[in-house]
C-alpha cells in the first residue's frame, strides 16, 4: 500500500501558504534565540489550512551543517502552532547542540517538513524492508519497546543506500547492528518540505 499523501484540499492550501509557514518558523527561531520562548501564535490571523491539526519537523542549518532538528510525529495541535513550537525547540532544545544564540541568526537557514500520517509498514524481514522502501520518498520510524529512531526523507540525500540508511536508523534508535525481531515496529511517512530564502529583513532586531 502506498504511503498516504495529504488530501488535495490541504495540499493546495499549503501550497498557497508556504511562505507564511516558513516565515512563522523563521520568526519563532529568532524569538526563541532572543527570549528563550517560542513565538506566540494568533490562530485567528492564520490561514484556515494552518489552523488544522498537523505534524511537522523544523530543521536549522548553517550552510550544510545541521544546527538543530525537532518535530512531532502526530498531529495533535494546529499546524501553525506546531511549527512555531518545533522551530523554538530546534533552536533551544535539540540535545545534540547548545541553545542557539542571537549572533548565530545571520546565515541560518530554516526549513519545514509537514508530515503525512504515519503508516504501519508491515515487513517481515530486513530484506523485505529494503526491497519495498522508496529512497528519497519515504521517511522511516523504528520502534522497539521504549527505543525509537526516526529519519526524515531528507536523510536520503546524505545516505542514499537503503542498507546504510537502515543501519544508521538502527543506531539512532539505540538498537544493535543488524537487529531484527518480531516486536520491531516499522512505520513510514512522506513529507511536504518547505524551504526558501528568509523573510525580508532577516534577522530583524
Amino acid at each position: 500500500m502506498p504511503s498516504p499523501e495529504p488530501t488535495p484540499r490541504t495540499e493546495a492550501a499549503l501550497s498557497a501558504t508556504d511562505r507564511r509557514l516558513l516565515d512563522l518558523a523563521y520568526a519563532s527561531v529568532a524569538h526563541a534565540a532572543r527570549t528563550g520562548r517560542p513565538l506566540p501564535v494568533s490562530l485567528e490571523r492564520e490561514p484556515a489550512a494552518l489552523r488544522e491539526l498537523g505534524a511537522s519537523f523544523v530543521t536549522l542549518r548553517h550552510g550544510r551543517d545541521l544546527r538543530g532538528c525537532t518535530g512531532m510525529v502526530q498531529a495533535i495541535r494546529p499546524l501553525a502552532v506546531d511549527v512555531a513550537e518545533n522551530a523554538a525547540a530546534a533552536a533551544l532544545r535539540d540535545p545534540r547542540f547548545p541553545a542557539l544564540r542571537p549572533e548565530e541568526l545571520p546565515g541560518l537557514s530554516v526549513s519545514v517538513s509537514v508530515l503525512s500520517p504515519m503508516e504501519p509498514f508491515p515487513v517481515a524481514s530486513e530484506a523485505e524492508l529494503l526491497a519495498k522502501v522508496r529512497p528519497g520518498v519515504d521517511g522511516l520510524m523504528l520502534t522497539e519497546g521504549p527505543r525509537r529512531g526516526l529519519f526524515l526523507p531528507a536523510v536520503w540525500e546524505e545516505v542514499p543506500d537503503p542498507a546504510t540508511f537502515l543501519a544508521h536508523l538502527r543506531r539512532k534508535a539505540g538498537l544493535p547492528a543488524g537487529w531484527w525481531s518480531p516486536s520491531l515496529q516499522v512505520h513510514r511517512f512522506t513529507v511536504r518540505k518547505i524551504a526558501g530564502p528568509p523573510p525580508a529583513g532577516w534577522p530583524a532586531p
